[in-house]
């Protein structure tokens, strides 16, 4: 079918495209902010067992703690890694801001 010869119908369609493109726009700056809050989260729980490995007075609690910490720094390292991705997935290729925001934790708590 084509558009009515007043050129409403084209108009039309350029608004329900433009809000269509809105809404991908906003869902991926949303995948983005999650993506984001997951790595917070995880870099937080490293943090976390991180100070209770150096507070664990008893040698057996502290080999368990460093297992969760090591457990907990992989999932962090795979959270930054999922960012990373979101973030080349639209088009952003420089990580620098990522580096300075969420830097890895270390592979031993300090």
């Amino acid at each position: 079918m084509s558009p009515p010869a007043d050129g409403t119908g084209t108009s039309r369609r350029r608004e329900s495209f433009d809000r269509l493109e809105r809404e991908i726009v906003g869902e991926k700056a949303a995948a983005l902010g999650r993506a984001g809050e997951r790595l917070e989260r995880a870099i937080a729980e490293v943090h976390e067992i991180g100070r209770a490995v150096r507070s664990a007075a008893d040698p057996e609690a502290r080999d368990r703690l460093g297992r969760d910490y090591a457990a907990a720094r992989g999932r962090a390292q795979r959270a930054r890694l999922a960012l990373l991705i979101q973030r080349e997935a639209l088009g952003l290729r420089h990580h620098a801001v990522v580096d300075q925001q969420f830097p890895e934790p270390p592979r031993h708590p300090r």
